[in-house]
């Protein structure tokens, strides 16, 4: 491991995720998800750390879009508690804030603090891009949204700590890799993420998903969406709990083939620790 891309500036929530799973590596910021990905279909990154949900805004990147035409694969997941701080420049007071600035999910995340404040915000294209702005401006005026880490990186004094709505807000990343490298059937807990086109028959759905009622198999997430100006076939994106070498996990997936025209695997990675409480 050498590079590891991710969307966001140095100081981000994304950037401490990257960090956390691959200390030694280079960090790549990118300016979107798409350059992120494409820094590691193009070989200037190993590997590209992206956000997908997060507990209080719901979906953050649309992944399911991104996947099937960029040709990597999820070869991990990890949940990040995420905190927000709100820092201004030195020496500025939160009686002088007018203004607040962040990535517009940050803004959601901490409805709270901004209501009661009752200032006016900006969105920015990141949490700690928001923080480098306001370090840059040098106004007591303008207050940043950001993890903590940008505080420090840019210099700038925490007004109030942790001012998310929620304290248990978290959010989930997957890590994206050229190739797939399986995780090993041992019975250990185990994700699966793939995606799959029905047939153009009535009920394609229904019947596709039924092999996992029937035999037991948990789907955690699934997602539809379009391609081209809606006359295509609906795709869907699904994650399941369980490796397909199992006995339940290939029996459902048998199924899902018999009654879609495309399934392709994206990743079979080990079930973060969080998903088990631990």
């Amino acid at each position: 491991m050498t590079t590891a891309a991710y969307q966001g500036e140095p100081g981000s929530n994304s950037a401490t995720a990257a960090r956390a799973l691959y200390p030694e590596a280079d960090e790549l910021p990118c300016t979107s998800f798409e350059q992120a990905l494409d820094a590691v279909t193009l070989g200037a990154a190993d590997v590209a750390v992206i956000p997908v949900d997060n507990s209080a805004a719901g979906r953050v990147a649309d992944v399911h879009h991104l996947l099937p035409e960029s040709g990597l694969f999820i070869v991990a997941e990890y949940f990040l508690a995420i905190r927000f701080d709100l820092m201004g420049v030195p020496g500025a007071t939160l009686d002088q804030v007018e203004c607040v600035r962040s990535h517009v999910h940050a803004l959601g995340q901490c409805r709270k603090v901004l209501r009661e404040g009752g200032w006016r915000t900006l969105v920015s294209d990141d949490t700690a891009g928001a923080a480098r702005e306001v370090a840059e401006l040098g106004d007591p005026r303008h207050a940043a949204l950001a993890p903590p880490a940008a505080a420090r990186l840019y210099g700038l004094d925490v007004l109030r700590t942790e001012v998310e709505d929620d304290p248990d807000n978290t959010t989930r990343f997957v890590v994206l890799a050229r190739d797939a490298a399986l995780a090993p059937y041992t019975g250990e807990p185990v994700m699966t993420s793939l995606f799959f086109c029905v047939r153009n028959i009535p009920s394609a759905l229904y019947k596709a998903l039924g092999g996992f009622a029937s035999s037991g198999v948990n789907l955690t997430k699934i997602e539809s969406y379009q391609m081209g100006a809606g006359l295509n076939p609906s795709r869907f994106y699904v994650e399941i709990e369980g490796h397909p070498d199992d006995e339940r996990v290939s029996l459902a997936l048998h199924e899902l083939r018999f009654f879609s025209s495309e399934v392709r695997i994206l990743g079979v990675y080990p079930a973060h620790p969080h998903r088990l409480g631990s």
